[in-house]
């Protein structure tokens, strides 16, 4: 283990390693039921995406751990499935066999940039500043879908927002256990979310307001529903509008996961050298390429690096002995499925409010007074939580830096790749936002 995973120089061991893997798997095991519920809305067989979603998160965390020796898991994420199902399948009528076929098209594309380097060198060409905000974003973000999952914020017509109802008992529970992992963490006792977690799932099976599971063990749903039919079905993209949704994908899912990396990296000293770059980043999105490829084989949307991790991170998870513990963690539950039904929302809104929190202290790093560098990383920040998209908040930041730069005389400072980035995202928010709407016009 200590060759393998450098525990030493790392400054962890296999027990706080296994706890972190452990801790970020019930964080994000919610995608095993929440992705077949969304795709399953395009018409595909909800068993079969089961299967599909754990077999993705295995690859995808255990080559994490083996490649690049990141604490960092890989799953099937949210916003491209809601994308395929409710955007491509059902408002543009698109085929869910085709749609899974522009999957497979861009994952193939994803993996070519991967092995030509190109991620990685843009990555490495983002400034500081835009990183740490980038971070910041991501733990703004990720406590506000604790605050919402967890009942403490609902929406509202007139104001988007508002506080949610104190009449509901569920979310009491979310107060409890926000409130318990806080004293744990204030009183910095050894894996306090995990056992605020644990805390937060009990009491909410005393007091039923978590319904206990009927059975434990169930057989593993059938996976030939949906495996190969996007190989199967490659030959139907031929329309522009068909390549246009391959583009989103494979610029969605570029940004989803270098953010993630990103942001994570700020907590992880191990992840970054000196000069503030991500050592094996190259190893980190060649994972994530493969099991994007393996993830349309299987039958479900593109996968990405979890923003959940960071709670594993927070529990002291620092090598790649942490995501391979997530991904068996994925492989046993395929036949452990009727458990993970006691690991609701108001169980992870704790948690995710806590790490949210862990996260945003980022933002001290960034040069406030600096109006040029001020104001992309705070439309970056807060771009995240308020279009519900990583992807949006980055593109805010990231259009707006070259400008400011230029404004402030600084032009030498701007890296090249910036303003290629630039025209990236103008065209990534004029396929996303701009072009379906002019479609239905």
């Amino acid at each position: 283990m200590e060759r393998l995973f450098n525990l030493e120089e790392a400054q962890t061991n296999v027990k706080r390693e296994i706890l972190a893997g452990l801790t970020t798997f019930v964080s994000m095991a919610y995608i095993l039921f929440v992705n077949p519920q969304v795709l399953g809305d395009s018409g595909m067989n909800k068993g079969a995406l089961f299967t599909a979603t754990a077999l993705t998160a295995v690859v995808g965390s255990v080559l994490m751990g083996i490649l690049a020796n990141y604490p960092i898991a890989i799953a099937p994420g949210l916003g491209d499935n809601a994308f395929f199902s409710y955007s491509v399948v059902i408002a543009m009528g698109i085929p869910w066999q085709t749609a899974m076929a522009g999957v497979f098209v861009a994952s193939l594309i994803f993996l070519v940039l991967s092995l030509m380097k190109i991620r990685e060198v843009v990555i490495n060409a983002i400034p500081k500043d835009l990183k740490l905000a980038v971070a910041a974003g991501l733990g703004i973000f990720i406590a506000f879908v604790g605050l919402q999952g967890g009942g403490l914020i609902t929406a509202s017509k007139s104001s988007l927002v508002a506080i949610g109802s104190f009449a509901t008992p569920t979310t009491w529970l979310t107060i409890t256990g926000l409130l318990v992992t806080a004293i744990l963490m204030a009183r910095k006792i050894p894996g306090a979310i995990f056992i605020g977690m644990v805390f937060t799932t009990v009491v909410g099976l005393i007091t039923k307001l978590i319904p206990a599971p009927s059975h434990i063990v169930s057989a593993i749903p059938s996976l030939k529903p949906t495996f190969g039919v996007g190989v199967a079905h490659i030959g139907d993209i031929r329309e522009p509008q068909l390549w246009a949704v391959v583009i989103i994908f494979l610029l969605v899912a570029f940004f989803d996961t270098a953010g993630t990396l990103i942001g994570l990296a700020e907590q992880v000293d191990v992840m970054q050298d000196k000069d503030g770059k991500m050592p094996r980043i190259g190893h980190a999105l060649m994972a994530d390429s493969i099991s994007m490829v393996a993830g349309s084989v299987f039958g479900t949307t593109p996968p990405t690096a979890y923003v959940e991790s960071s709670a594993g991170i927070a529990v002291g998870g620092r090598t790649g002995l942490t995501s391979i513990t997530v991904g068996v963690l994925f492989a046993l539950s395929m036949f452990f499925s009727p458990l993970l039904s006691v690991v609701t929302s108001n169980v992870t809104a704790p948690v995710l409010i806590i790490v949210g929190t862990l996260m945003a202290q980022s933002m001290r790093g960034i040069q406030w007074d600096r109006f040029e560098i001020a104001l992309p990383a705070f439309l970056t920040i807060v771009g995240m939580p308020l279009t519900y998209n990583i992807s949006y908040g980055i593109a805010f930041g990231f259009l707006v830096y070259p400008i400011t730069m230029l404004a402030a005389g600084k032009r030498k400072e701007i890296n090249p790749i910036m303003y290629g980035l630039f025209i990236v995202f103008v065209i990534l928010l004029y396929i996303i936002n701009i072009l379906p709407k002019a479609s239905l016009a």
